[in-house]
């Protein structure tokens, strides 16, 4: 029976993917395995049905926010950040094409030598032939998180939904991993999750999906088939509505 936080089939969604989800056991860079099993988890979604954009980021190899740690103004910081995001979205293109699913990276920030660059229309086309579109590059911007470039693709690309692939199956009244008396919520909505500062997204993503009335699914990237059972209104997780 389908679990009533679950959302819908939805026709075309934005996967928000962390770099760290792609680190396997390791602290840093690539996993191959775990590259492959979301690779995979990727292609057989994309295969039942549904338009598929990832927006993945880049902290298995550095996050802008810990540039200042580092001696880098936070623009520079940024800017190294979204090249790592790069990095990991060419990573994942050529995962889900060895799974036999098209797949095409683009870049919010020029660099033609390596891969597409972003923009709506090429986005779009790209989904209408059945190939999962990995947005690298962040916004292109400095000062702006992954989570944000996510709601903002979303709405670019009219996005019937973000899934937001995570270590927890779902938003929690508390940090599960440090309070087992955490209760997971299966549906709120957004002004329940701002006026308990849940922490869903952040702020500037939140706004950006809430005014545009955009659904957020979040949900454990742990488990094989997670995106495709999260599609098929089969996943655990919470579901955040308008």
């Amino acid at each position: 029976m389908q679990n009533a936080a679950t959302p819908k089939r939805f026709q075309r969604v934005v996967v928000k993917l962390s770099g760290e989800a792609l680190t396997g056991q390791g602290a840093h860079g690539l996993d191959g395995a775990r590259l492959a099993r979301i690779a995979r988890d990727l292609a057989v979604a994309a295969g039942e049905g549904t338009e598929i954009a990832v927006v993945v980021g880049g902290g298995n190899f550095f996050r802008g926010v810990q540039g200042s740690g580092k001696g880098l103004e936070r623009a520079r910081a940024d800017a190294i950040g979204m090249l790592a995001t790069v990095m990991n979205g060419l990573a994942l293109e050529r995962a889900i094409e060895s799974e036999g699913r098209p797949a095409c990276a683009l870049s919010a920030i020029a660099m033609p030598t390596l891969l597409e660059t972003y923009t709506r229309s090429v986005a779009l086309r790209h989904l209408s032939k059945g190939s999962v579109v990995i947005c690298a590059g962040g916004t292109g911007n400095p000062f702006f998180t992954t989570d944000t470039g996510a709601a903002l693709r979303a709405a670019e690309l009219d996005a019937d939904a973000i899934l937001k692939a995570t270590q927890v199956d779902g938003v929690y009244t508390a940090d599960p991993k440090r309070d087992p008396s955490a209760k997971r919520y299966d549906r709120l909505t957004h002004d329940e999750a701002i006026a308990k500062n849940l922490g869903v997204m952040d702020t500037a993503a939140f706004a950006l999906a809430r005014e545009n009335g955009i659904p957020i699914f979040v949900f454990s990237i742990a488990e094989e088939g997670a995106i495709a059972a999260a599609l098929r209104g089969e996943g655990r997780g919470t579901l955040v509505v308008p």
